[in-house]
């Protein structure tokens, strides 16, 4: 049997490799068009020409210096012995800023393959690349490929299979400057330093050797030690007096620079000199002034468009769950069924389940507009324009990218915390990212907001989003208040070229999404629906024919007092918001089957709701107060689960989830209270 070859594929952010890890395996791992998808590294195989591959899509990094979470799980992986070829996927229309990386991963000395991405991009702009020369000064293969085209798949994986147990090719530089170094090391070595810092690795060298034997990858081991790699230094102590007296970091980060512009100019031809597309577009979108009111104008269209097309599309949804749950009923009343098994069918699962799936056309037009503004680019703007903000509340714009990608769902938001340096940062983001309206609240914004507030709804769910950005920034200004840095990290964020959205990706995307919203209504939802029957349906005595003596109406009442403040004070809304905790859908669910309304959703649903719901004193108002709750409070039990496998804390993670519920209960009653004064 063949021996599993493990490839790794490895890259500045938003480069095209998870694009590229797709079209290989098959997988769908998400992709986008902005910084901080790929958060830990997944895994894939396939097999080439009877070869069995073991593929690893690392997170993107900028350089093998171990300052991030992505670049520590990046480097430690490539650092292994399992790795037998790494394939550096590069942007070539940007391949200046992409070679760094190159660099640093030719002199970790495994065996590298050059993978030219995007060379669609570097066509359409009239530029060229010579494939000839450009190996020549890399000793490494350089093969063109286009990810979202899927060209140059076949010669890509060749070249790895050919190169997996190979050196360096050999090296044709020509350099302006005469070296005196006593080794010529321009006939082996890519990239070579002063004579200055080639003495000196020279000497580290033979010093790593005497302490530790006889390393592997000793020149990379000797430039970290120059650098003063805090992970190097801590864990091969090394004498080092009389060869190192600083950090010589600043020094090799130019001069590999210096190299880059010497490939630059040998290898890359017909590069525009007039402004680019994206240039332009951006004069605009990442104006200092205008880009905030930019942003919300295009959040705002993208409500609009969840609400007009959603809601057209929902009519027909409603009709085909009306027509199925009429079969059911139907069905079970020709069976015999008990009344119990009738009640617990029709009042708790179909009310509870239908009610959720009702709202899929909102939750697919809201995931399709998101998919097309990453994959073009434009979300990493938001972060880029975000940063003077984030900057005043002590943390970096980059530190905006986990609380955009909570819009979609919280879980991913606080996992992509890892792109920040500072455990504090991280600790910060991981708090507040929560107070981002994911997906799963959309459905009770569009139900009580069309309940309560008619031709204003739109505007109503849209002021969810933009006050839990508002909650998130106030929260963490406090914050910073208690913990103070005398310095803020500046934002380092690519702004990738804005490109047509690849309609397969989007389509992966999307449809990930979806399946993901119809998995929980056939589990965490439908076990929810019944458990809420069950506490609603029985009490001491058993059955009840009266909710208000079931064991969810004491449960409730013991709540009522502290609800009250906030205008929440009713148990049926105190039971749907502890049911929330599984899952934000599970509230909608939850309110269908605690007043027996076999699908809320709908037009007559939703005037029965809202006439209950005003027998009990419950009005607009109680409505606002109820969504923001909805938004602020503790997340479902999936995110706190990541919070905890993240923060490694179960002290930070139960602070976490009840000070998220001591926020939502605060500002609840701030904005009930304001509006029985206003109104």
């Amino acid at each position: 049997m063949k021996e599993l070859t493990h490839v790794a594929f490895i890259g500045n952010p938003n480069c095209g490799k998870t694009t590229l890890f797709n079209a290989y395996t098959g997988a769908r791992l998400k992709v986008a068009n902005w910084p901080g998808v790929t958060v830990e590294k997944k895994e894939g195989s396939f097999s080439y020409q009877g070869e069995k591959i073991r593929l690893v899509d690392l997170p993107g990094i900028y350089s093998l210096t171990s300052y991030t979470m992505e670049e520590k799980v990046s480097r430690s992986y490539l650092m292994g012995d399992e790795v037998n070829v790494v394939i550096d996927v590069a942007d070539a229309s940007s391949l200046e800023r992409n070679l760094y990386l190159t660099l640093q991963l030719i002199e970790l000395g495994k065996p590298v393959v050059l993978a030219l991405n995007m060379m669609d991009i570097v066509e359409e702009r009239g530029m060229a690349i010579d494939l000839h020369r450009l190996p020549e000064m890399l000793g490494v293969p350089c093969i063109p490929v286009s990810a979202r085209q899927k060209r140059g798949l076949e010669i890509l994986m060749h070249a790895v299979l050919h190169h997996k147990d190979k050196e360096l090719d050999a090296l044709e530089h020509d350099h302006p400057y005469e070296s005196h170094h006593h080794h010529d090391h321009h006939k082996d070595i890519v990239m070579v330093y002063s004579d200055e810092i080639e003495d000196k690795i020279d000497l580290i060298s033979e010093r790593i050797t005497e302490a530790y034997g006889e390393l592997p990858n000793l020149r990379w081991y000797a430039i970290k030690y120059l650098e003063q790699d805090q992970e190097i230094l801590e864990n091969y102590p090394l004498d080092l007096s009389g060869v190192v007296d600083r950090s010589y970091e600043t020094d090799i980060i130019n001069e590999k620079y210096d190299f880059i512009e010497e490939i630059i100019q040998e290898c890359l031809v017909g590069k525009s000199e007039k402004a680019q597309f994206t240039d332009k577009i951006d004069q605009w979108l990442t104006n200092r002034i205008w880009g905030v009111p930019i942003f919300l104008g295009i959040m705002a269209l993208v409500f609009f468009l969840t609400f007009t097309v959603g809601d057209w599309l929902k009519g027909y949804m409603e009709q085909g769950i009306e027509g199925v749950s009429a079969v059911i009923m139907n069905g079970l009343a020709a069976l015999g069924t008990g009344p119990v098994v009738q009640s617990l069918v029709v009042d708790g699962i179909l009310a509870g389940v239908g009610g959720i799936l009702t709202f899929l056309p909102n939750i697919f037009i809201l995931f399709l507009a998101l998919a097309f503004l990453e994959d073009s680019g434009y979300m990493a703007r938001v972060a880029y324009v975000m940063d003077g903000i984030m900057g005043m509340i002590g943390l970096s714009g980059r530190a905006f990218i986990p609380m955009l990608l909570g819009f979609g769902c919280t879980v991913p938001a606080v996992m992509a915390s890892r792109a920040l340096e500072d455990p504090r940062d991280r600790l910060k983001t991981i708090l507040v990212t929560p107070f981002m309206s994911c997906s799963a609240r959309l459905p009770i914004y569009v139900l009580f907001s069309q309940m309560f507030f008619g031709r204003y709804a739109m505007l109503v769910a849209y002021s969810m989003y933009v006050l839990g950005i508002v909650v998130a920034i106030i929260i963490a200004l406090i914050m910073n208040q208690f913990t103070k840095k005398k310095e803020i990290n500046s934002l380092l964020i690519e702004l990738p070229e804005y490109k047509t959205p690849n309609l397969h990706s989007i389509a992966i995307y999307t449809w990930e999404k979806v399946e993901d919203y119809l998995r929980k209504a056939g589990t965490t939802i439908f076990v929810a629906s019944i458990v809420i029957w069950v506490l609603l349906n029985f009490g001491v005595s058993g059955m009840v024919t009266d909710m208000s003596q079931s064991f969810g109406a004491m449960i409730g009442r013991l709540l009522v007092p502290v609800m009250g403040p906030a205008g929440l004070g009713y148990w049926q809304i105190v039971v749907a918001l502890i049911s929330g905790l599984a899952a934000k859908e599970v509230v909608v669910s939850s309110m269908s089957v605690l007043f027996g309304i076999s699908n809320a959703a709908t037009h007559s649903g939703m005037g029965q709701m809202a006439a209950a719901l005003a027998g009990v004193g419950f009005t607009a108002g109680n409505a606002y107060a109820l969504m923001t709750f909805c938004l602020l409070y503790t997340p479902c039990m999936a995110a706190v689960a990541t919070i905890k496998r993240e923060t490694g804390s179960w002290k930070w993670t139960v602070f976490g989830a009840f000070f998220q519920l001591a926020v939502a209960w605060v500002v609840a009653v701030l904005v009930y209270q304001a509006g029985r004064l206003i109104l």
